[in-house]
């Protein structure tokens, strides 16, 4: 894991599905959960969506907060 990582998970927007548009650290755990037993998206989106359930799994969400602190700018993938 990476600093810049971390700040992806505050500035990524899902690009589908039920929760599209909302930041992939804002995904609540129940869908995370989903992708962990379904499999993960290929690409920088599943490595980003997997470094979230790890840290919601393992109850670290507020390792984020210092970062949100400051004002994201938002991105949809490439």
């Amino acid at each position: 894991m990476n600093p810049e990582s971390l700040n992806l998970l505050l500035t990524l927007e899902m690009p589908y599905g039920k929760y599209k548009g909302r930041v992939i650290a804002d995904l609540p755990g129940h869908y995370l959960g989903w992708f962990a037993r379904e499999g993960f998206p290929s690409g920088e989106l599943g490595k980003l969506i997997a470094l979230m359930y790890e840290l919601d799994h393992n109850d670290l969400r507020h390792l984020l907060d210092p970062l949100r602190q400051r004002p994201p700018a938002r991105r949809r993938p490439a």
